[in-house]
């Protein structure tokens, strides 16, 4: 699937302008249907490192109404978390009906990084692709939207990205040494991830790939799949009151 997105793909900076505040003001807009219709809104993020997924999440909260979402940076479990299912810390920072979840990173780790690095054994991470499928069943089922998003660039584009992030004292918080490790693992991260296309993407909760090379074409992008995939979800529930 990685191998036919099209990364040329970009828009000029008057149109990323254009096209940025007519998405950020409709994102806004929506805020008050999935509230007032109870709606909860999980949006994933995964994708390369430096692929932008911090960039785009910025531009998608920064119009928005702050009582009305919650940005998760998910990071290695702990050693608490470690002792229970490896889906419990995602329960616990689930929306509340009517809000918005932004995760930067996810439970989709378990088939990422916890199998190319060894941290899950095969029987796990093989078992956890129909158990993510259910938890986002139990979901999609009840009053949520989950949008999964993968942020794509090359493999040049991200040495790019790293050298830049390197040389730059504003930016080299950034990078770090396992930064520059899982980058030597490229291959097995990419097949990781084609594996998770091809086994979590039902058609009621598929994943959205957005082409990341240019990053003003991947921040439109990613706000155009979240409000698309809002307002079709709004449409199955009728506005009420919830206790």
């Amino acid at each position: 699937m990685l191998e036919s997105v099209d990364l040329s793909l970009s828009i000029d900076k008057p149109q990323y302008k254009k096209e940025l505040k007519e998405t950020q003001l409709k994102l806004l807009q929506l805020q008050r249907p999935i509230y007032d219709q109870k709606l909860g809104v999980v949006i994933v993020f995964e994708g390369w490192d430096a692929s932008g997924k911090g960039g785009a999440i910025k531009r998608i909260t920064s119009g928005l109404d702050p009582r009305g979402f919650e940005v998760h940076a998910i990071g290695a479990p702990s050693t608490n978390e470690k002792r229970h299912h490896y889906l419990k810390r995602f329960w616990n920072k689930l929306p509340p009906y009517g809000k918005i979840a932004i995760f930067d990173r996810s439970w989709y780790g378990r088939v990422l990084v916890e199998r190319v690095e060894h941290f899950a054994s095969g029987q796990e991470w093989n078992r956890a692709y129909d158990e993510i499928n259910q938890f986002e069943q139990l979901l999609s089922q009840d009053r949520y939207v989950v949008i999964k998003i993968w942020m794509h660039i090359s493999k040049d584009e991200q040495l790019r990205r790293f050298q830049e992030r390197q040389s730059d004292p504003l930016k080299k918080w950034k990078i770090t040494d396992e930064d520059w490790r899982n980058r030597s693992k490229w291959d097995m991260y990419e097949e990781a991830a084609e594996d998770m296309f091809r086994y979590t993407s039902p058609p009621d909760c598929k994943w959205h790939i957005v082409e990341g090379e240019n990053k003003h074409y991947a921040r439109v992008k990613t706000n155009r799949i979240i409000i698309k995939e809002i307002e079709k979800r709004l449409q199955h529930f009728p506005s009420r009151s919830h206790p």
